[in-house]
């Protein structure tokens, strides 16, 4: 507790305050704009960091993923339409709650449980970080192998869809991230004979051009009509606090669905938003009220989204295993930076850990400051055409990646990288575990090695210990959850979501 006190001295620096500020506004600001995406503008951002201290530039980023859960649920209460994936579920209850004339109940409750959410969150990361860094300092290269095995076999199934289409993407990062010099032979892998592929392919262009590029290209074709949005004022909300105390149960059951979920590779806010919703449904009693607009249904989700959008940097943080996409890109942050997440992080740089979790509270407490008294202001931005935004998000696309290295070649990669990342999502193929796999693979090589070599070659160091064993176990165990729901359902006949029917429903119904 000592050590995370000293890291508000970190997070109080003019420097970290004014860039956190600076995340959670931007972070706000793509969650307002339905359809751009917290995971597009942290790639937007990476190559600014560059030019950061590590615990600023991380600071920020994290500020931006956040930041974009609050805002998410302004444009899916007034607009209908899901800032974030993880605020789809919100649309629920707090879309009818709008069109009854409670908007400003709705976006209360959704900020209130937002903040209480993230606040449980931190607490978990604080209590939980230090008893995961204490087991994880006996990892050998062993027990590295199997949890970064395991983290991509995670990134692989549990990003929904096809779990082959994900085990595929997740094998072609790792190819991509073989390219350029082999370190420990100094034989160049997969160069075409381009020197400026001998130091491998940059994760910014990756991750700018999978997520950046497609996201334009993916919306274009809605940006012609002006969004018609409810209106609401900040006097609206203040009148509706005294309803809040109903909902205190349901934040409390939707935070500890977002901590236990957020750290588990794969699942991070959306599942967490959607579990909690339906943990609601099924203990908060008036089942038949829940899609008509009670506030409950609003409060477990966001309350879940923000625990899980905190805890989720546990992992990342201190095992080094990326357990989202945008999780990914924070860690490629890090280690440009030249620090490597993991067991020695909190020991080695504590001031950049404690920092970062102390301005997890700053951030939120700037959120709520932003989103309350400042209502009528995003509600106003909710309703600008995103036609305007998105010739400026290609040229600081293209912007940022030439001023990482000066150089032509990364424009030409990144816009190569858009158009394959345009094509996965026109077949189908989500570019999520494609990051995961670039990122992650050449540290499971890295560690593959290390092992042969400590064993003399022998594959069966790899299960040496009972630590590995358990951690391939559950690997095993995701491989084969899909095999086995697919036998038991038929290869024709598909499990219905009660949820996602409901969320079909009410899309055919304000089409009509």
């Amino acid at each position: 507790m000592n050590e995370f006190l000293a890291g508000f001295t970190v997070a109080f620096e003019p420097n970290n305050l004014l860039y956190c500020l600076m995340g959670v506004v931007l972070g706000n600001i793509v969650g307002v704009l339905p359809g751009i995406g917290a995971i597009a503008a942290i790639s937007i951002l990476l190559p600014v960091t560059f030019y950061l201290e590590p615990t600023t530039a991380v600071i920020m980023l994290a500020g931006v993923y956040y930041g974009a859960e609050y805002g998410g649920s302004i444009a899916s209460i007034l607009l209908n339409l899901p800032g974030t994936a993880s605020n789809a579920i919100t649309t629920l209850d707090g879309y009818p709650l709008a069109k009854r004339g409670d908007a400003g109940l709705a976006l209360l409750t959704a900020q209130v449980s937002s903040f209480c959410g993230g606040t449980l969150g931190i607490l978990a990361m604080v209590l939980l970080s230090p008893l995961i860094v204490r087991f994880s300092l006996s990892f050998g290269p062993a027990e590295y192998f199997a949890t970064l095995l395991l983290g991509l076999i995670a990134g692989s199934v549990a990003v929904g869809g096809s779990a082959l289409r994900g085990i595929a993407m997740v094998c072609v990062g790792m190819l991509l991230g073989t390219v350029g010099l082999d370190l420990n032979s100094g034989v160049a892998r997969f160069d075409m004979g381009l020197p400026n592929l001998l130091d491998g392919l940059s994760i910014v262009a990756v991750a700018m051009g999978l997520f950046g590029i497609p996201e334009v290209i993916a919306n274009l074709r809605d940006t012609d009509t002006h969004n018609k949005v409810i209106s609401v004022t900040a006097r609206s909300m203040f009148s509706s606090a005294k309803k809040l105390k109903s909902i205190i149960p349901s934040i409390l059951r939707g935070a500890s669905v977002g901590g236990l979920l957020g750290p588990l590779p794969g699942a991070g806010p959306t599942i967490s938003s959607f579990l909690a919703y339906s943990l609601e449904r099924a203990v908060g009693g008036k089942r038949e009220e829940f899609g008509t607009g009670r506030i409950n249904g609003v409060a477990a989700p966001e309350a879940a989204n923000n625990a899980a959008a905190q805890t989720a940097f546990i992992p990342t943080m201190t095992l080094g295993i990326p357990g989202t996409p945008t999780m990914a890109i924070i860690l490629g942050a890090l280690m440009i930076h030249g620090i490597s997440p993991g067991p020695q992080l909190i020991g080695q740089h504590p001031d950049l850990f404690w920092g970062l979790v102390a301005s997890f509270w700053i951030g939120n407490i700037m959120l709520l400051v932003l989103n309350v008294p400042l209502i009528g202001l995003w509600a106003r931005l909710v309703s600008v055409p995103r036609r305007y935004f998105f010739p400026i998000i290609v040229a600081l696309v293209c912007t940022g990646i030439f001023g990482v290295a000066n150089s032509t070649f990364d424009i030409w990669s990144v816009l190569l990288m858009g158009v394959f990342g345009a094509l996965l999502r026109s077949l189908g193929f989500s570019p999520a575990p494609l990051l995961i796999g670039f990122v992650l693979g050449p540290m499971l090589e890295e560690h593959l090695r290390r092992a042969l070599m400590i064993s003399g070659g022998e594959m069966r160091y790899l299960a040496s210990s009972w630590t590995a064993i358990c951690i391939h176990a559950i690997s095993l165990f995701m491989i084969l959850t899909p095999a086995i729901r697919w036998l038991l359902n038929g290869p024709t006949r598909k499990r219905q979501d009660p949820i996602a029917e409901a969320l079909q429903e009410k899309r055919l119904e304000d089409k009509t």
